[in-house]
């Protein structure tokens, strides 16, 4: 009996200091959050144990919060990758820190702020021979701005460089010369642009206009070197900012749309190219004519020269678009076949999102999309070029191009787009699908203000009438824009359509109905005098 109570007494104790001990508690595993931010003067984070911890002697934090470096007037004697050894220049003979940090040298002047030499405007610093060692004292070297070597310091102020080209054409020198102007880092003689840009883009949906950073880096240069150097790349890159504002087309001549229309007209000597006179030589192709109401010569003037066809050996029902595809800089990319997801926002199999481009086939997709999946999926706008891909009789292959009617599009402050009046539809070229790009206000860097996305897109083809043999007009893509003001991306949400539609002309089907019902009711008439006379004589009426 002792022995079974002594038995129970150690067994309780036992359990009592594995209790005590934890090792039957459940261990939660926490750390404190902390982000570079939280560190302070002479601490950095660790990416490792992504905490904070002390620099060691002589060391400051560097910009991005994340490693350790010599203070100012301090080298590098060694470095491990995780830990850095300083040790102060002397500051008698060589207070300068080199540029890689790793030695002290004399200068010929004053210091930067960093601890190493500096040299005025127009000069090098020179701190190795050409064999790689290191100077006692560092030498500033002038570029020459002569004719033989057009030359200026580059962004890092160690190599001269040749000036850019604008400044050479335009003055002859590396400066830009009195009277002149400079937009953009380029240097342009006076011309008949406007010397001040609209740089605001304007989202009509949410009466807002934003002060585009993108516009203003790049819309005034654009523009002048597209005129006066017949830039391709920046007459394309000016088209897409004409292109994200909604080509939209006013009085004013300084946005990104007047600019555009004021070339367009200055160039006319230039002459169009493909035969296409809305086309004009150096630039995108953009606009149907200068104003509204040309529509039908584009939609219903001839039949499109491919007939489509559901049986027999002539079967075609195969409808191919390509796009010529541009990037935000006016760089062209590719030709890329229209179909699998470039116009399709709603996510899908490649085999449903090809089944759009059956003849015949009315289609229909719809979804929501998140905004953070958009700004995550498009950093940048692309812009297409759209066309209808077919062969002719004796196989070669030809582009049709495929005309855009823009629903967000203003002509003097009107939506001339949105109404069931062709005769006033201003029809043009060039769509997007998501702009993230001009709704940027401080810096290229920063999230959008606000992002434009192609919530409605349809492409329509019309029947030509009277004829049974498989023949449609030119087909019209209509797209709408929708503004959307970014608060909380991981909650808001968009709504998109795609759709793909065939029509007919609805007055000759009236006309064919009233005919048909025209001779029905002949025949009516007709079979009851008949039924009424052969009624009179079985019953002998006079």
């Amino acid at each position: 009996m002792a022995t079974e109570t002594l038995l129970k007494l150690i067994c309780v104790s036992l359990l009592l200091l594995l209790l005590k001990s934890n090792i039957y508690l459940c261990q939660q595993f926490t750390i404190p959050f902390m982000q570079p931010s939280d560190c302070g003067a002479g601490k950095v984070f660790e990416i490792s144990s992504l905490s904070c911890v002390k620099c060691g002697p002589n060391q400051i934090s560097s910009k991005s919060g994340t490693a350790c470096i010599c203070q100012t007037g301090f080298k590098v004697i060694s470095s491990s990758g995780a830990t850095v050894t300083c040790q102060q220049c002397p500051p008698d003979t060589k207070p300068g820190v080199t540029k890689d940090g790793y030695g002290c040298i004399g200068c010929p002047g004053d210091l930067n702020e960093d601890g190493t030499c500096q040299c005025s405007a127009g000069k090098i610093l020179v701190e190795r021979d050409v064999n790689g060692n290191l100077l006692d004292e560092a030498i500033c070297e002038a570029c020459s701005p002569a004719e033989s070597a057009f030359s200026i310091p580059d962004v890092t102020g160690s190599r001269c460089v040749r000036c850019q080209e604008s400044f050479i054409n335009t003055s002859l020198s590396c400066v830009c010369g009195q009277g002149n102007i400079i937009a953009g880092g380029l240097c342009f003689p006076p011309s008949n642009l406007p010397t001040s840009v609209a740089t605001a883009v304007s989202f009509a949906q949410l009466g807002y206009a934003v002060p585009s950073v993108w516009f203003s880096k790049n819309l005034h240069s654009s523009a002048a070197a597209c005129l006066i150097f017949s830039n391709l790349t920046a007459c394309q890159a000016l088209g897409n900012m004409c292109v994200m504002n909604m080509h939209s087309f006013s009085s004013i001549t300084n946005d990104a749309c007047g600019l555009f229309n004021t070339i367009f007209r200055a160039t006319a000597a230039l002459g169009s190219v493909q035969d296409i006179s809305y086309w004009r030589s150096n630039l995108p192709w953009l606009y149907y004519g200068d104003q509204p109401g040309l529509a039908s010569r584009a939609l219903r003037t001839e039949a499109l020269p491919v007939r489509f066809s559901f049986k027999g050996a002539n079967k075609n029902t195969n409808v191919n678009f390509v796009a010529a595809v541009y990037n935000a800089r006016g760089d062209f990319l590719k030709w890329e076949t229209v179909g699998e997801g470039n116009l399709q926002l709603c996510p899908d199999t490649a085999t449903r999102m090809r089944a759009a481009y059956t003849f015949g086939t009315a289609y229909q997709q719809n979804c929501i999309i998140s905004v953070s999946k958009l700004l995550q999926d498009f950093s940048e706008p692309l812009f297409y070029d759209l066309f209808m891909d077919f062969s002719v009789g004796d196989g070669e292959r030809k582009l049709l191009a495929v005309p855009l009617l823009n629903l967000n599009l203003q002509y003097n402050g009107q939506f001339v787009n949105q109404g069931g009046n062709m005769n006033n539809w201003y029809l043009t070229r060039r769509i997007f699908m998501v702009d993230t790009l001009s709704g940027r206000e401080s810096t290229l860097a920063a999230r959008p203000k606000v992002i434009r996305v192609a919530t409605g897109i349809k492409i329509s083809f019309m029947l030509v009438p009277n004829t049974q043999r498989g023949e449609v007009y030119p087909p019209l893509i209509s797209v709408s824009y929708s503004d959307i003001l970014i608060s909380n991306v991981n909650e808001q949400t968009v709504s998109v359509s795609f759709a793909m539609e065939y029509e007919m002309d609805q007055k000759e089907a009236q006309i064919k109905t009233d005919i048909a019902l025209g001779v029905l009711g002949g025949v009516a008439v007709l079979y009851s005098l008949l039924k009424t006379a052969s009624w009179k004589r079985r019953i002998a009426s006079p």
